[in-house]
């Protein structure tokens, strides 16, 4: 069973009168363990993907399977409890709480799932210490570098163990080298650790980092392959 089943998936959005169907049937699956790129300009309806994807929003049409619960008609209390069991978010801002140090902030998805103190601790320092963070734990977002809250933002997404981690543009605030170094933490755990990796992303350098990327555009998949189809079709073009 896939880990990710979306079929015929429609988004339309009302405003003042005025429809936009911002994805017009999408449909594509994601096994366990697999590194997927989602892939297109701005405005191509990958964000507005992400967002159903990471139960956030809901289709206006098609079905949406995530590990094989319909998520199409939750409540926005299903759709919670689904995000903080199954999904682990990195996004852009990395999304940090300011007045929390690195531990707080990656002790959170399991303050709100009811873990016990000694437990939040104990996955916290896992999690930082995974990411080569533990020595950092009582430092605040602003004493860290962008590439560092990213991190703890990785380790705040593995917490709960969740078997999927969504990244949203997740080097788009950082320089090359720390992107280069955050990217290259992704592919890892990926691969040592089988974590199912979902990334958008606009950026063709940041795309070679997948195994399989799937091209959006004007609301519909427009490609979807292995990255080695990706980068011979980029080389002819």
């Amino acid at each position: 069973m896939a880990l990710i089943e979306v079929k015929d998936v429609r988004k339309v959005y009302r405003m003042d009168g005025v429809e936009f169907e911002a994805l017009k049937g999408v449909s594509f699956s994601v096994e366990k363990g697999e590194f997927v790129i989602i892939m297109g300009p701005s405005g191509s309806g990958k964000s507005t993907l992400m967002h159903i994807l990471g139960a956030l929003d809901v289709p206006t049409s098609g079905s949406y399977l995530l590990d094989g619960r319909e998520i199409t008609d939750m409540t926005r209390d299903e759709l919670a409890r689904v995000r903080n069991a199954k999904i682990g978010f990195v996004f852009q801002g990395f999304n940090l709480l300011p007045r929390m140090n690195a531990m707080e902030n990656v002790e959170l998805p399991m303050l709100y799932a009811g873990f016990p103190t000694a437990e939040r601790k104990r996955k916290a320092e896992e999690a930082l210490e995974l990411v080569g963070l533990l020595d950092w734990a009582d430092h605040r977002p602003n004493q860290l570098s962008g590439g560092q809250q990213q991190r703890v933002a990785i380790a705040r997404a593995l917490v709960n163990d969740a078997p999927l981690l969504l990244a949203d543009e997740p080097t788009g605030s950082l320089d090359s080298k720390a992107g280069a170094q955050v990217m290259e933490m992704l592919v890892s755990l990926n691969e040592k650790r089988g974590i199912t990796v979902v990334l958008v992303t606009h950026d063709s350098n940041i795309a070679s980092y997948g195994k399989r990327v799937i091209g959006v555009l004007d609301g519909l998949i427009s490609s979807d392959g292995s990255k080695e189809t990706v980068e011979s079709r980029v080389d002819v073009e």
